[in-house]
């Protein structure tokens, strides 16, 4: 196994201090980088674990936080944060873009080649920074087939892949379809997979608290759709040697 070395990060963003999670590969020279978005209950052990198995393929990955430090394990909680927090594209730019001023202060990160991947309210953040023109090689979204404000999506350079379980009632046909409607309008150049099956965060291990309905693991759809993920970031990254 590649040695990696990890640290926990603080920043402002939202109002917050916000503490995000940084994993960096062996070497010292400067390698392509992943921002990687949580689910709405925020960072965990979960997504550090990616960090560190992305660091392990050579990236420089940064977990994001999305509440100041904090796991809300409450439902109500959690949906009292982020559905206003949802519904305002310029304080999810704002959390992005701050998230993306310390991945590219990092002197491991090469500032050219930089991805965002994220799981629900993270994929709807990474998909914000691209409807506001950040310059990215690829947009990744699990369970965040948000749509944004008219006409924005023209803004996003780079390539976008989607992937949601066709069961999941918060990203229903009807959200899907908006979101490639919205993508092909824009003339983006995207991608869907949908899990057969699979409910909301099907990709997120069980927890130990309650959760909104809807959600449930799905054992191997989660191994397929990490696998798509490594797939895409090496095709639009350049697999690390």
């Amino acid at each position: 196994m590649t040695t990696i070395t990890a640290r926990t990060v603080e920043y402002p963003a939202d109002g917050l201090t916000m503490v995000g999670y940084l994993a960096l590969p062996a070497g010292v020279d400067r390698r392509p980088a992943v921002l990687l978005g949580p689910e709405g209950m925020g960072l965990s052990d979960v997504e550090r674990r990616r960090a560190d198995a992305l660091a392990e393929l050579g990236y420089v990955a940064l977990a994001f936080d999305l509440h100041g430090g904090r796991y809300l394990g409450d439902p109500e909680e959690m949906l009292a944060r982020c559905m206003p927090l949802l519904a305002s594209p310029d304080r999810m730019r704002d959390i992005g873009r701050a998230a993306l001023a310390v991945l590219r202060a990092e002197p491991r990160t090469d500032p050219d080649r930089i991805a965002a991947v994220g799981y629900g309210t993270g994929g709807a953040v990474g998909l914000e920074l691209g409807r506001d023109g950040v310059d990215l090689r690829v947009i990744g979204t699990v369970n965040g087939l948000t749509t944004g404000r008219p006409d924005e999506a023209a803004r996003i350079r780079c390539p976008v892949w989607a992937g949601v379980g066709s069961e999941d009632p918060i990203m229903p046909p009807a959200q899907r379809a908006a979101f490639t409607a919205e993508m092909q309008a824009a003339g983006v150049d995207w991608r869907l997979v949908v899990y057969g099956g699979a409910l909301h965060a099907f990709h997120h291990p069980p927890v130990d608290h309650p959760t909104v309905p809807g959600v449930g693991h799905h054992p191997r759809h989660a191994q397929r759709a990490w696998h798509d993920v490594v797939e895409l970031l090496a095709e639009c990254l350049t697999a690390p040697e």
